[in-house]
């Protein structure tokens, strides 16, 4: 059954078992005195990438013509990492210009300025016992970095060894207020995010709306005319300084009186594109010129804030009022459960906006004597307070699963400690566009882990993704995750204190602390779930008793990341929380060429549901000639949902339901500080009235946010 996390209060004194059996970090060290790491993936007898090995190849990208538009030959890599790996990894994060003695030649060069630069700023600032603990630490991370165990966001392979004060953050929320410099300000500090490779969100609704008077007699433009030309600076500056576009987020609160206009403002643009394709310019996104090159918000997301007062009047068909900005006055009552039509009938056209559910969202805030939380990142995971950063890190589970079916579970716990101490040393040597965000950064020390390939690690052990067991084992890996990375920051807290604006918030804090460990003491059981089940009741028990008597380093440890490029980077079959899109999948690159994906795990899974080397071979074939499993030689029908992807195959029938979708977001949600970012695809067929229902049981769930896709409602799309 998918878990629910009551949005009640949780007051009750947990009685905690004593501190779990740790594997590599340990507490006997005075306080102050940094955190002692033990060696799990390397050997102190060897250089940590002189365990893998290594080969030369070219890297090269080719279009659909066959010309080639990117091109470095000779770079070292490890032999284990796939060409795909190998293309992305040296085209978006290799630095210096290409042809010059500059340019970085080898994965080694990359992974070392990165593991050399935080292990090297880590014993600057206190967090290793004596230099041998810095090298242990240091090695650990090379290795599970070369390994594809695990990856930082891009921001740091981007930007770390070469920038004195690095943007690391992926993740960035701003704010904006009703003032003309505020209004700037914001434009010149989404400007300098984009230049680094991160992306930021903002609430809109401080912006007074079109309905209201200016001081000097006129009327106000009101929050959708800014987002122009927010989104035409987006659209400008490359991300990273490399080819791919800047992400934004832009949020209007259910209330405000501009609503309607927002809620309608990417259809209306849609369809400006529509026209234009059918008058003959191009219909590809990243076009000069093209369709989608000549209209707004193509760089933006959209999302309305919602909350319960606005959703239960929307369930109950009753009014709801928008207020204005200045006074707070009524302006009108609208008919709610209209406006919830509106929003999914704009989705249905286009996919936005999407919804976040503000109330769920503030519940679930550790910091709420701090401000509470009003925006989100672009992909909507990462939820704070205004002005505020996140850097983020994702786990490839696949690499934690044995041959056997089972999950290391230890050297998974162990991975989370090495990226959370990682990540954390990050946030005092990292750059920040703004004095504000770098202050809010340092004082609350917002960290984003997540995990990347569940949908690979689900079909490999034969297991729908779609499914009671699938969630079940999504939800238990996910309590593992979080519990030891509040478990981790507790001991970080012992040894090198608290986040600074921990005491004012220590009652909200072991609050949601307590909401989690709630949520992981009702796990569904399954017999084959039991060792996991136990490990995350017992680890977010010693999280809550290690953060009663230390407090925490970080306000909050996890979010559920899209993970794109660093996907590609692990080599991973899916991203994030997704399932696969399909079994076959054709991608096209920014700047340029064609990449065909075939999943990997289709033969594990086979295996795992018992068929032989014969009928596996057969079974592999006829997808890779036909795009699509659906009638292969030898696959039993009953096996037909383990392979169920997000889109339908051109030559099949089967894709995972929408409320599939919906209730694997729900099983995790109770065990991320943040949200998850995450896809809900619906077929080409689905009706406006399938998006409202969905909206509605995402609510219902306890999701924070949810965005929605519709199959080929728009004419690019991946």
């Amino acid at each position: 059954m998918t878990q629910v996390m009551p949005k009640e209060f949780v007051e009750e004194v947990i009685e905690t078992p004593a501190r779990t059996k740790r594997t590599s970090v340990r507490t006997t060290q005075s306080p102050r005195t940094g955190v002692a790491f033990s060696r799990h993936f390397s050997s102190a007898d060897c250089d940590p990438y002189d365990q893998f090995e290594w080969t030369l190849r070219d890297a090269v990208i080719t279009n659909e013509k066959g010309v080639t538009v990117f091109e470095q030959k000779d770079v070292e890599v490890p032999a284990a990492w796939s060409q795909m790996a190998t293309n992305v990894v040296v085209s978006k994060y290799f630095r210096g210009k290409l042809g010059t003695p500059e340019r970085e030649t080898s994965v080694r060069q990359l992974i070392g300025r990165v593991a050399d630069t935080i292990s090297r700023w880590g014993r600057k600032d206190g967090y290793f016992v004596t230099d041998e603990q810095a090298r242990v630490f240091h090695d650990e991370l090379a290795v599970l970095l070369t390994g594809q165990y695990a990856a930082f966001n891009s921001p740091v392979w981007f930007n770390v060894g070469i920038e004195s004060k690095p943007q690391c953050s992926a993740c960035f929320i701003l704010s904006v207020a009703d003032t003309m410099s505020s209004l700037l300000d914001l434009q010149k500090a989404e400007g300098m995010l984009f230049k680094y490779g991160s992306g930021a969100g903002t609430n809109l609704s401080n912006i007074r709306s079109s309905r209201e008077g200016l001081s000097g007699g006129g009327i106000a433009s009101g929050p959708v005319s800014f987002m122009r030309g927010y989104d035409a600076w987006a659209g400008t500056i490359k991300s990273g300084g490399k080819t791919r576009r800047a992400a934004k987020m832009q949020i209007l609160n259910i209330d405000h009186p501009d609503i309607k206009d927002f809620i309608d403002a990417k259809r209306v643009e849609e369809e400006k594109a529509w026209a234009l394709i059918e008058q003959g310019y191009d219909g590809g996104f990243n076009v000069a010129g093209g369709a989608y090159d000549s209209v707004f918000f193509q760089n933006s997301n959209l999302s309305v804030r919602a909350t319960d007062e606005f959703m239960i009047a929307a369930m109950n068909g009753s009014k709801f009022p928008t207020r204005k900005r200045t006074d707070g006055s009524a302006v009108e009552q609208l008919d709610a459960k209209e406006l919830l039509h509106r929003i999914a009938e704009n989705t249905w056209i286009c996919g936005d906006p999407g919804l976040q559910f503000d109330t769920t969202i503030n519940d679930w805030h550790t910091c709420a004597n701090s401000g509470r939380i009003n925006a989100s990142n672009p992909c909507s995971e990462y939820m704070h307070l205004d002005n505020s950063a996140c850097n983020l890190a994702s786990i490839n589970l696949l690499k934690f699963l044995n041959a056997d079916g089972t999950f290391e579970l230890e050297s998974f716990r162990h991975c989370v400690d090495v990226l959370i101490t990682a990540q954390d040393i990050l946030i005092d040597n990292a750059g920040y566009p703004t004095e504000p965000i770098g202050e809010c950064a340092r004082n609350f020390r917002q960290l984003g882990l997540g995990f990347a390939n569940l949908g690979a690690v689900l079909m490999s052990k034969g297991l729908p993704y779609d499914s009671n067991e699938g969630r079940a084992l999504a939800g238990a890996i996910m309590a593992i995750l979080c519990g030891e990375a509040y478990l981790i920051s507790a001991h970080l807290a012992e040894r090198l204190g608290t986040f600074r604006g921990y005491d004012e918030n220590r009652a909200p804090m072991l609050r949601v602390i307590g909401k989690h460990k709630a949520a992981a003491d009702k796990l569904p059981a399954f017999a084959s779930l039991e060792t996991l089940n136990e490990a995350a009741r017992e680890i977010w028990a010693a999280a809550l008793e290690s953060g009663i008597k230390y407090g925490y380093r970080n306000s909050q440890t996890t979010v559920l990341a899209p993970t794109g490029t660093i996907a590609f980077l692990m080599d991973c079959d899916t991203t994030g929380i997704e399932p696969d899109i399909a079994l076959v999948k054709y991608k096209k690159l920014v700047g340029g060429g064609m990449l065909k994906i075939v999943n990997q795990s289709v033969p594990q899974a086979l295996a795992n549901l018992g068929y032989n080397a014969d009928e596996v071979n057969d079974i592999v074939k006829y997808i890779d000639e036909n795009d699509t499993v659906e009638g292969a030689p030898a696959l039993h029908p009953e096996h037909l949902p383990v392979f169920d992807c997000a889109f339908k195959p051109l030559k099949g029938s089967r894709s995972i339901h929408p409320l599939g979708h919906i209730k694997m977001m729900a099983a995790v949600q109770p065990f991320v500080s943040g949200a998850i970012s995450k896809t809900v695809n619906m077929p080409e067929s689905a009706t406006v009235e399938d998006i409202y229902d969905a909206y509605a049981e995402a609510w219902r769930l306890g999701l924070k946010a949810i965005a929605i896709y519709r199959d080929n409602s728009k004419r690019s799309q991946p």
